[in-house]
Order: structure tokens, then C-alpha cells, then sequence
């Protein structure tokens, strides 16, 4: 860009005013506390900021005396990223943030191939502002479930509190906790699952339990609920949040996921093809302008109850 003022979107100007030198990136996030750092270092990257209207690098340390230029860009609304009249079951809203029951079939955020009927195209039906919260093809999404997943899902309303929800998810202050019926019985009635997940070594759309130089560290504690003669009800609390987090420590134990397609046995999946049992079965958070603490429960569907029902009267 040669200059911001030719542009549409707004101009943030802040002047350094410490006598210790600091760098760009850093400082901006404290000044700017609703924008995370990895956004910060976006726009420096993109040329959106400028010190003393010089482009800078991440890395620039500022000095006392210093101004400092934002053009924080427009919202981008994308052309496939359409508005959809898609049922919602709302467990909760205000003008913060909305908790969705997610029911199973329907993907969260569009993707290549799927750029339709997913739960973003519903959300910016229900509330137009989201278009360009965090990011074109996620507006407003905190956290993601998997496509065959239920429950509850939390989606900000504005920056400020997606990054708030976001923050909360990585230093454990929200909870998470699922619920699912596996093949087997597990001997203990509780465990933690430790390791490190990574992508597979031949099957790129899948996950797998890797060497700690090719994974990212992932933590599950589990309990039993009820067995139900050869499978069994869990209930999971997770420590971290990797993609297919809960799926891929199941098969690893030996105790898949009924309807896991991925993981799971192909063979034994007494469920739709577009459903597994495991639910999103409780949500906490602290409220981020209140500071309440809000715990939402998400009640399990239809299939998973009468997949419930099937196993403890296996006659009918």
C-alpha cells in the first residue's frame, strides 16, 4: 500500500511513549488486547503497519517517541460465504456470543468442496455481523466440532470476544466434557490418555498417534459411565483440543467410537452414515464481559438415545 488514506477501513494511531525499547508485535497486542498476536503479525506482514510511516517488521523495536500506523481492513465477505436459512437449536444468546447444539451431518465452516449448508452459513443468517469476526471462512468460530459430532459449540459475536473464548480454551479456563458409547469394556473406570498427535503417515485427512517431533501434545481423561454388555458409555474432559482429539484416543485403547468411519470398525456402525456417538455434552465458560461462569448442557439426540434404549433392551 502506498498510503492508508486511500484505502477503506479505519487508521489506529498510537504513539510509544516507554523509555525501553520493545518490539512492534508485542507492543500492538497490548494496545489492541481484542486482536491476538498471530493476527497482529498478519497485518504487520501484509504492510498494515507502519512506524513513523515506514513499513516495519514484527521484529521492529520501538522507540520512546515513536507513532505507530494501523489500517485495520474492512470485513471481507466472501462470495460463497452466503447467508442460509438452517435450523439453529439455540441453548443460549445475548449480544456477546451465541451456544449452539450442533446436530450431527452438519459441518461447521465451509471448506473446498463445501462451501455450502454448513453451521457458519446458518450463523450468518441468524446474526449478519459475524461475516469477518476472525477470519473469512470461521467468522465468530471459537472452537470447531467434527462434522459427525453433536453438542455444544460457542460462536463470539465480535473480535474482541473471540479472542477472549479462544484464550480461555488454551489456559483451561473453559471446560469441556463429552460424552460417547465405544465398542468394549474398559477393566478401570477411569483413565488419562497421553501422547502426541500428528498427521498420518499415509492417509492425509487422518490423524494419528506420532513421535513427539511430529506431533503436537494431547491430553484426555476419561470415565466410565455404564457398560452395556460388549460396549460401553464414557464421558471425557479434555486438557487440549487437537483434531480428532477424543476419536483418535479411543481407537488407540482399544475402544472406538460407535459410528467412527474413520477410527472405528466400518463393519459394526449401527448409526446413520452421517453420525457417530460422541456429544458435546457440557460447555463452561466465563462469561467475557460479565465474568459469570456459564456452564451449558447440551442434550444428546434422538439416535444416541435410542442407540442407549437398543443396548439396554436388546430384545425389543
Amino acid at each position: 500500500m502506498n498510503s492508508f488514506n486511500n484505502k477503506d477501513g479505519k487508521v489506529l494511531r498510537f504513539c510509544y511513549s516507554s523509555p525501553l525499547p520493545m518490539r512492534l508485535d508485542r507492543w500492538l497486542v497490548t494496545q489492541q488486547p481484542e486482536q491476538s498476536r498471530a493476527r497482529i503479525q498478519k497485518f504487520i506482514d501484509a504492510g498494515f503497519v507502519r512506524i513513523n510511516g515506514i513499513r516495519s517488521r514484527a521484529k521492529t523495536p520501538l522507540k520512546c517517541g515513536d507513532e505507530v500506523q494501523v489500517w485495520m481492513p474492512p470485513p471481507e465477505r466472501l462470495p460463497y460465504l452466503l447467508p442460509q436459512q438452517i435450523p439453529l437449536d439455540v441453548l443460549f444468546e445475548d449480544k456477546y456470543l451465541i451456544v449452539i447444539n450442533k446436530p450431527a451431518g452438519l459441518t461447521v465452516h465451509p471448506a473446498p468442496g463445501n462451501k455450502h449448508g454448513t453451521l457458519v452459513n446458518g450463523l450468518i443468517s441468524h446474526c449478519p455481523d459475524l461475516v469477518g469476526i476472525g477470519g473469512e471462512m470461521r467468522p465468530g468460530i471459537v472452537h470447531r466440532l467434527d462434522r459427525a459430532t453433536t453438542g455444544c459449540i460457542v460462536v463470539a459475536k465480535t473480535q474482541e470476544v473471540l479472542v477472549n473464548l479462544q484464550s480461555q480454551i488454551q489456559r483451561r479456563v473453559a471446560s469441556r466434557e463429552y460424552i460417547a458409547i465405544v465398542h468394549g469394556v474398559p477393566v478401570s473406570n477411569r483413565g488419562t490418555i497421553v501422547s502426541f498427535l500428528g498427521r498420518h503417515a499415509s492417509d492425509r485427512k487422518k490423524y494419528d498417534v506420532v513421535n513427539a517431533n511430529r506431533g503436537r501434545y494431547a491430553c484426555t481423561h476419561w470415565s466410565l459411565v455404564k457398560r452395556l454388555g460388549d460396549s460401553s458409555v464414557l464421558r471425557f474432559k479434555l486438557d487440549t483440543g487437537r483434531t480428532h482429539q477424543i476419536r483418535i484416543h479411543c481407537a488407540h485403547i482399544g475402544f472406538p467410537i460407535l459410528g467412527d468411519v474413520y477410527y472405528g470398525n466400518r463393519e459394526k456402525n449401527p448409526l446413520p452414515s452421517y453420525a457417530q456417538a460422541l456429544h458435546a455434552l457440557q460447555l463452561g465458560i466465563n462469561h467475557p464481559v460479565y465474568q459469570d461462569r456459564m456452564v451449558f448442557q447440551a442434550p444428546v439426540p434422538e439416535f444416541f438415545e435410542k442407540l442407549l434404549n437398543m443396548f439396554r433392551n436388546p430384545c425389543n
